[in-house]
Parts: structure tokens; sequence; C-alpha cells
């Protein structure tokens, strides 16, 4: 089934209540109506991604916006677990964190993330993310 660029979903896998509010709010202001799904720790996404526990499969095209500091699974976890599954593996990702240490960008970009950014450089705005990532599923061209 082919889909529209402009009905790539959003898988955001973020644990804070904050973060997730302001990211929908920024959603609902750029009157973005693409499917919005949150998971709150890389567990929970991986069972969106493959249908697995009872939660609907997200279909292709999607994009993933993560988290690295999460319960049971981080971002990094969540992300070899991803690299390793056939049918996951090229999903586009782009890292969301408070972390600015080294250590967990090269860990991030090692497993191929498509971009890293620091919440503290956004401020409470998260306006500019989701304008970034309306932008990129616009342009590129993502996997079916």
């Amino acid at each position: 089934m082919n889909r529209s660029k402009e009905e790539v979903s959003l898988l955001m896998v973020e644990d804070d209540d904050l973060d997730a509010m302001a990211i929908t709010r920024a959603f609902k202001k750029l009157k973005l109506l693409n499917p919005l799904i949150r998971a709150k720790d890389g567990v929970e996404a991986l069972e969106y991604l493959r249908g697995d526990n009872g939660r609907d499969k997200i279909p292709k095209p999607f994009m993933v916006l993560l988290d690295l500091n999460m319960p049971r699974m981080n971002g990094i976890e969540f992300m070899a677990e991803l690299r390793k599954d056939p049918a996951l593996c090229s999903s586009v990702v782009i890292v969301l964190t408070t972390s600015a240490a080294d250590k967990d960008k090269l860990a991030a970009y090692d497993t191929h993330v498509a971009g890293y950014v620091i919440k503290s450089d956004l401020g409470n705005s998260f306006l500019e993310v989701i304008e970034l990532i309306e932008c990129y599923w616009k342009i590129v061209s993502l996997p079916a």
C-alpha cells in the first residue's frame, strides 16, 4: 500500500509527560494531522513497531522521535534492538534527549540515528523540532 508523504506516522518514545505534552501541542499548533503515537519506553515502542502484546502495529512509513533516558529499556538499548530486527533496521530515528554527553551522542550515532537534538537547547519550545521533522518527512523518501 502506497501512502503519501503527508501520511507519515510519528512514534514518540518519551517517558516524561510534560515533554510529551509539549510535542503534542507543537503538532497541534502546526496543524499536523499525521498520526502521533506515544510509547513511554523502548519496550512499549517495540511493541507498537512489531504489533506485539495487543498493540496496533504502526504502518510504514514512520519516524521515531526517541528519548534516551527512560525506564525498562533506554534509548540506546532500544536502538540496538531496532537495528537487529530485519523488519525495523531501516527505521528513521531522531534522538530528542536531555543528555549532552559525548558518550551518548557517539552511542546514538553509532546506531545510525538521523539526528541528535538536546532538549535544553530548545528551551520550552518543541516547535522547531516538529517543524524540522515535518520538513524531513516531506522531502526525504522514507522506506515503505
